[in-house]
């Protein structure tokens, strides 16, 4: 998008009454809508009464500095981006205040052209945000495939539309089947990274030497007919995002590795001195919670700290009221097209017992039910004796006090008939690995046997 496009307030601060003439000219002359300030006091007296879009603000002035005004910004207004000028002297303070959160920084003497690159692109970034919010916030099913009709999605939908253009780290939390990953494409896909590659790594399950190379890369070892050079994820996402499955998985010497690549800006490949940029950027998902494993020393707490700074918690399938019954007719419809039947509708009696039931393995559950549902043929009304054997058992079930191990057992036993006893695709949706789950099949054996 461009000043024609769209008009965008920017806010230009400088004590020099010639850098604002000129840079309001400048400006002004791309169709932007140019307020300017003489210092800090003066530009949030502006921010108290006006909407801006971009804050184009000196370092060094007189009274309170830039540093002071972006602080303010980054903490106030977060719809505001900040852009600042400095001297060659100030770059050390440049860096500083693009930590603080300013997106750029240009240095005197800056060329017309200089200037205008880097106010596009924030701008481009600010209309990639608002963009996403557009889309993402109407109610229902929106663009992305995500149904959000309820009041606990839309708070995530608005979380996605507000972090898409960032180029910070996000960590989504939420129980396993609730649907991170679709969330993470979300933030992707309405981002400026869209275009660029959005690469899954599943850390549950796989041995650390080996999560190591498939992230960072590693170089062939001469002689060795085994050993071969090989991309890793983060290089091959080429600008674009890295999303990590399961991040509470990863040993702590491949997160120490992944936080130096987030810090420094640089990796490189395993076995090799050859440094690499890391320009992705870094989503990850865990449907543990990382504060307990940053305590005892599991998980690194300088990179609990980085992830968690922007989290979206993406609620679980019993808490979306709204969404349940339009997921489970969306799921209905898209089954029944695929194998080219009518689509069937749900009875009262059906309905009813899907509102009912307390979905724990989320919405991966809930399609794997309406899709066996469908494979097991019917009529053109699903009646709740359709529905598959688990959700019956539930609703005959007593409604007394069980003991823990006692819903573990069932809940266990569910899952693998929802998915043809399929112990991969049950691990995933009960969220632990395929090892764990073996030990608990052998120990609900043994107690079937001693019962």
């Amino acid at each position: 998008m461009t000043a024609a496009d769209a008009t965008y307030r920017l806010l230009v601060v400088d004590d020099s009454a010639d850098t604002r003439e000129v840079l309001q000219r400048v400006l002004s002359r791309q169709g932007y809508d140019v307020l300017a300030a003489c210092d800090v006091a003066e530009a949030l007296e502006i921010l108290r009464s006006a909407r801006v879009d971009l804050v184009i603000t000196d370092l060094k002035m007189p009274g309170a500095s830039g540093l002071e005004l972006i602080r303010h910004v980054k903490e106030d207004l977060r719809d505001t981006e900040v852009v600042t000028i400095t001297g060659y002297p100030s770059l050390e303070s440049a860096v500083a205040a693009v930590k603080m959160g300013a997106e750029e920084y240009v240095t005197k003497p800056f060329t017309q052209e200089e200037l205008l690159a880097i106010v596009r692109r924030t701008m481009e970034r600010v209309a990639a945000r608002d963009a996403a919010r557009e889309r993402l916030e109407a109610p229902g099913m929106n663009p992305l495939g995500i149904v959000a009709a309820s009041e606990a999605m839309q708070k995530v939908m608005r979380a996605v539309s507000r972090l898409a253009a960032a180029e910070s780290p996000v960590l989504i939390t939420g129980e396993s089947g609730a649907g991170k990953e679709l969330v993470a494409r979300a933030v992707h896909h309405t981002g400026p990274r869209a275009v660029s590659p959005f690469i899954v790594v599943r850390c549950a399950g796989m041995p650390e030497d080996t999560l190591e190379r498939q992230l960072f890369g590693c170089a062939g070892r001469g002689g060795d007919s085994r050993s071969e050079t090989r991309a890793g994820c983060l290089e091959l996402a080429g600008g674009g995002t890295v999303f990590l499955h399961d991040v509470s998985e990863l040993g702590r010497a491949v997160q120490g590795r992944l936080l130096r690549a987030l810090a420094d800006g640089e990796f490189c490949p395993v076995g090799s001195a050859r440094r690499l940029a890391a320009s992705f950027r870094l989503i990850a998902a865990s449907h543990r919670d990382l504060r307990p494993l940053a305590d005892n020393g599991a998980f690194r707490e300088d990179l609990y700290l980085r992830l968690s700074a922007n989290t979206i918690a993406v609620p679980a399938l019993r808490h979306r009221d709204n969404d349940l019954i339009l997921l489970a007719q969306h799921f209905l419809t898209r089954f029944a097209t695929d194998i080219g039947r009518p689509v069937p509708s749900f009875s009262r009696d059906a309905l009813d017992l899907i509102r009912r039931y307390p979905w724990p393995g989320n919405v991966g559950e809930l399609q794997d039910r309406i899709e066996q549902v469908l494979a097991s043929g019917g009529g053109g009304v699903i009646e709740a004796s359709d529905l598959p054997e688990a959700l019956q058992r539930w609703a005959r079930s007593p409604a007394q006090p069980r003991s823990l191990a006692e819903l573990e057992a069932d809940h266990i036993r569910a899952v693998l008939e929802s998915v043809a006893g399929n112990k991969t695709r049950a691990a995933e949706i009960l969220g632990i690995n395929r090892k764990t789950l073996r030990g608990k099949l052998k120990q609900l054996s043994e107690d079937a046997g001693t019962g």
